[in-house]
């Protein structure tokens, strides 16, 4: 059992405090907004994040999981500290390192003995060096700073952090090595691996992993998107390379674009690094613009079904986290779809399992109308569009459906349903890198 402190408690911090918590350490979360810690000392997960609820309020009731508003007391308790803080792109798109480098300035005054600072938030190439200078500013007692990225998937983080693909720690640092070793054994017990490097590449290694899987993903919809011009099937394309180990099945189904709080900031963080090394990172530029525009792909095809007049057409959206089993909309596609239809004067009704009290709290949640389930909301639509796939969208009762909308009309931003069920069905669908059914 170890004594940890993670300081910040969104999506990775919350996580990886519960998870620790889980396998018998003693955990203490330290986040400035005491609404939301006085939240989670009642027992209530301030995140939508599948089993994390399970594991939260189990690790409580056993008191191995508490929280505070204090810096110091978290200091004071942890031998091993997590930085678990939000890296926003600036203007620039470079990563903001103000809430880590705050913290970092803060722990050297706290600290009576010696610990192990670990840099858990997503960061650019040297900000352990960073952190470790603006610690050693203040402290009196010996201390190591490691690089430890997460590699979480929203919708699996409890999953992925508790049987992780690899576990990655930059260090050089012997009596640090050997701590997060014992720190991390349990996680690893069936064979995965623990690799340990140096503090740049560890932080180099979390944004090439981000890079690389969102331009898989933006390639595919090029593809999709010139499939369509040429009258290939992009679901025949995709399993034809997928099957090639070189390649693999995964991150190959077309849609429109990728979101989150991950992969748009990292891939502009590390566009936004390589230029202040004068380096020119080409391919991830042209990944950012592609995808920025795959986001509205279906916007030109709504508005030219409807002859481009969409004024007082009832367009009905399926979807607005950026994926499935998660209540985050940061880069939503669906925000960008639903705002260009807005500003087309069409009105928008929308439904999502988990995230509609998020974009209630945007602007432009006032000019949404939203339903309590899928069906409502799609009484007299001219139009169902679907920009995220989640599992109840899937198998839905296509009578039902037709029997709600003044058309059977559906724009599918996920490719969920079946060509042939579609035409059988007697709708116009149109999806991402397929023929349109009309």
């Amino acid at each position: 059992m170890k004594k940890i402190t993670v300081v910040g408690s969104g999506y990775v911090g919350l996580v990886t405090g519960t998870c620790f918590a889980e396998t018998g350490n003693d955990v203490l979360c330290v986040d400035i907004d005491a609404e939301k810690v006085s939240m989670m000392q009642n027992g209530e997960v301030p995140i939508y994040e599948p089993n994390l609820e399970t594991y939260f309020e189990r690790n409580i009731n056993a008191g191995r999981l508490k929280f505070t508003t204090s810096l110091e007391d978290g200091v004071a308790h942890g031998e091993i500290i997590f930085l678990a803080l939000p890296t926003p792109p600036g203007e620039d798109g470079s990563a903001d390192l103000s809430y880590i480098l705050n913290v970092a300035d803060q722990l050297g005054g706290l600290m009576k003995e010696y610990k192990v600072i670990v840099d858990k938030s997503t960061v650019p190439v040297g900000t352990a060096e960073k952190v470790h200078h603006a610690i050693a500013e203040n402290a009196n007692v010996e201390f190591s700073v490691v690089s430890n990225p997460e590699f979480l998937r929203e919708g699996f983080a409890v999953s992925d952090f508790m049987k992780p693909d690899r576990v990655v720690i930059g260090t050089t640092d012997e009596r640090a090595i050997n701590a997060m070793r014992s720190l991390y054994k349990p996680f690893v017990r069936q064979g995965n691996p623990i690799y340990f490097m140096d503090e740049k590449s560890a932080e180099l290694t979390k944004y090439a992993a981000n890079s690389f899987l969102a331009t898989k993903i933006t390639f595919m919809n090029e593809v999709a998107n010139f499939c369509e011009l040429v009258g290939a099937d992009v679901d025949q394309v995709r399993v034809g390379i997928g099957s090639d180990s070189r390649i693999g099945k995964r991150f190959l189904f077309p849609g429109i674009g990728y979101g989150g709080s991950c992969f748009p900031k990292d891939v502009q963080a590390l566009v936004k690094s390589g230029t202040e090394n004068s380096f020119d990172f080409e391919i991830l530029k042209a990944v950012t613009k592609v995808n920025q525009n795959q986001k509205t792909i279906l916007f030109p095809k709504i508005k030219n079904y409807f002859k481009g007049d969409l004024k007082g057409k009832k367009i009905a959206i399926w979807g607005l986290s950026f994926k499935p089993d998660t209540d985050d909309i940061r880069e939503a596609p669906a925000l960008y779809m639903i705002e260009e239809l807005l500003g087309e004067g069409a009105d928008i009704f929308a439904f999502d399992p988990e995230a509609m009290a998020n974009v209630k709290r945007l602007e432009v949640g006032t000019s949404i109308s939203f339903s309590e389930n899928e069906y409502d909301l799609l009484e007299e639509a001219d139009a169902l569009v679907i920009c995220t796939e989640w599992g109840l969208f899937r198998n839905p009762s296509f009578d039902k459906i037709k029997m709600l909308m003044k058309d059977a009309v559906i724009f599918d931003g996920r490719n969920l349903f079946d060509m042939d069920e579609m035409n059988t069905k007697g709708f116009y669908y149109s999806s991402i890198g397929r023929k349109t059914i009309e």
